[in-house]
């Protein structure tokens, strides 16, 4: 839910690089997450000031933005049919001293692959999707005590194909109720060389919690001293359209990740330790018998020198609320 790891050409046909490619577009056709931002949108009035910001983050953090792959990821699990149901329970690892009705009716009968494992890390992320229900399900602080599946946090989403991609109020794993799933990348876009979707981006610092920007439904921003131009979760923002991609010292995975960040834009999700987006976790991988397909996919770079090379200071930043028309 809030950090980052620095973790460091998966082999499929062509049918099967896409049919998996195309199974983590689960959510309507008009979705926020799928909608190409036009070229001559209006942007943030606060833009410049707000890249600025960003670029101080970037230089204070660790001066670099990594791609998170192993750890402080969701794997991503596809159920079937027979595949057995579980009982979640969820254990208090806030120290609340309550337990949430609404998270024991959805996590009641949740079907769980027997060999699914969590991300590592302590937000211990994980995801499951049952396509013959059309369900989704997020866990954050995920585990098995004796046996037992229970997480922290997350939530429930049924109808996918006709939901915007949202969680329904107080759910969902990361602070602003966006799915991992829309908003990671994957190796199978990685294989194929595009990325259809907006980006899920974490930031160290974010604007108070009580300000956000659609899609974002929540907030766990942090600005006690209402330090000038923090930035809201949930704003959404792109790389320059007229930046030449193919023209930059960028690796290839680093180029596709731009051409996605000109087309479909980034939007800010959730906080982390330095400013970093999400991989598909390569336990979702790994557990079905496949290698780990990011080494080969990054050219053997360490995760966090891929995007070396992008021309942050030109990003441009939308208006509050933003949605493509």
């Amino acid at each position: 839910m809030k950090k980052f790891f620095l973790s460091c050409i998966i082999i499929l046909t062509p049918m099967s690089v896409t049919y998996a490619y195309e199974k983590n577009r689960i959510f309507l056709t008009t979705s926020f997450w799928y909608k190409p931002i036009p070229t001559n949108v209006s942007l943030h009035p606060n833009s410049y000031n707000y890249v600025q910001e960003f670029l101080r983050q970037k230089k204070a953090y660790f001066n670099l933005v990594n791609i998170n792959t192993s750890t402080y990821t969701s794997p991503i699990y596809y159920s079937t049919l027979s595949t057995p149901k579980v009982n979640v329970r969820e254990w208090d690892c806030q120290k609340k001293g309550f337990s949430d009705p609404g998270l024991k009716t959805q996590w009641t009968g949740v079907p769980i692959p027997s060999n699914a494992l969590p991300s590592k890390g302590t937000d211990a992320e994980m995801t499951v999707y049952h396509a013959p229900t059309d369900t989704l399900y997020e866990f954050w602080r995920m585990r098995k005590t004796y046996g037992v599946w229970e997480a922290c946090w997350g939530g429930r989403m049924q109808g996918t194909h006709n939901n915007q991609g949202i969680f329904p109020p107080l759910y969902g794993a990361t602070a602003t109720r966006l799915p991992f799933i829309g908003g990671q990348i994957t190796a199978e876009e990685l294989s194929l060389g595009e990325i259809k979707h907006a980006i899920g981006i974490s930031l160290v610092d974010a604007e108070r919690h009580t300000i956000f920007s659609w899609p974002a439904m929540r907030s766990d921003g942090w600005n006690p001293y209402n330090v000038k131009n923090r930035i809201p979760e949930g704003l959404r923002f792109r790389l320059d359209p007229t930046v030449n991609v193919d023209a930059l010292p960028m690796s290839r995975a680093g180029k596709i990740i731009a051409k996605a960040a000109q087309r479909y834009g980034f939007v800010i999700w959730d906080k982390a330790g330095a400013i970093s987006i999400r991989a598909q976790n390569v336990t979702s991988y790994t557990l079905v018998g496949k290698p780990d397909p990011y080494p080969a996919l990054f050219n053997y770079k360490p995760s966090y020198e891929v995007l070396n090379g992008f021309p942050w200071s030109r990003l441009q930043f939308l208006p509050m609320n933003y949605r493509v028309q």
